[in-house]
Formats: structure tokens, sequence, C-alpha cells
């Protein structure tokens, strides 16, 4: 039951970062870019809010795309390849790990 509300959680989540990606958001000054997180910067997170932050990824990267269709077996071997990723490499940028990931 919990592995399906996390699922839950993240299917919203991914849904999230599809319709931010895209979107055209203007940034102001306080604004960062996905860009610019490094993995060491998603690793600090506590854990709630670094699954969060590994399933915008996840998000961000399906919709920059143009897809709208995952796997969730594969989300899990990738999330995990990436937080292994980023453990080792904490300077990498976070989208980065990620993208080289789903290829």
């Amino acid at each position: 039951m919990l592995k399906q509300k996390a699922f839950g959680r993240a299917a919203v989540i991914l849904a999230a970062g599809l319709c931010w990606s895209a979107s055209a958001v203007a940034q102001t000054a306080t604004d960062r870019t996905v860009e610019l997180f490094t993995c060491k910067d998603v690793m600090r997170e506590p854990n709630t809010s670094r699954e969060v932050a590994i399933a915008f990824l996840h998000g961000w990267l399906l919709g920059k795309s143009g897809g709208s269709k995952f796997n969730v077996e594969v989300l899990e071997k990738q999330t995990s390849a990436f937080i292994e990723e980023c453990l080792d490499n904490p300077q990498s940028k976070a989208a980065d790990v990620m993208a080289k990931l789903k290829k």
C-alpha cells in the first residue's frame, strides 16, 4: 500500500514536471533553473524532499522529450542509479546525470 502511494505521488510530481517544462516560465533574480542543481544539492535534501527532487527530474526530462509515457520499474532502476552516481560525483549537475541515465 505504501509503495502504491509513493508511485501515486511520483506520478503527480511527474505530471507537474511535464507541465512545468512545457511552459515558458520567466525567471526572476530569485528563481533558479533546473540545470543549476548539483547532485550534492539533491542528495543533501531530507528524504521526502530528495524523493520529490528526483521525481521532478524524471518528469522534467520526460516533458523535455515531448513524451508522457513512463515505466515505473524503469524509473525505479534509474532512480537507484541516479543516487549511486550522485554519491560518487556530488559536483555533477543533477539534470545531466539523470539525462545520461535515460539514454
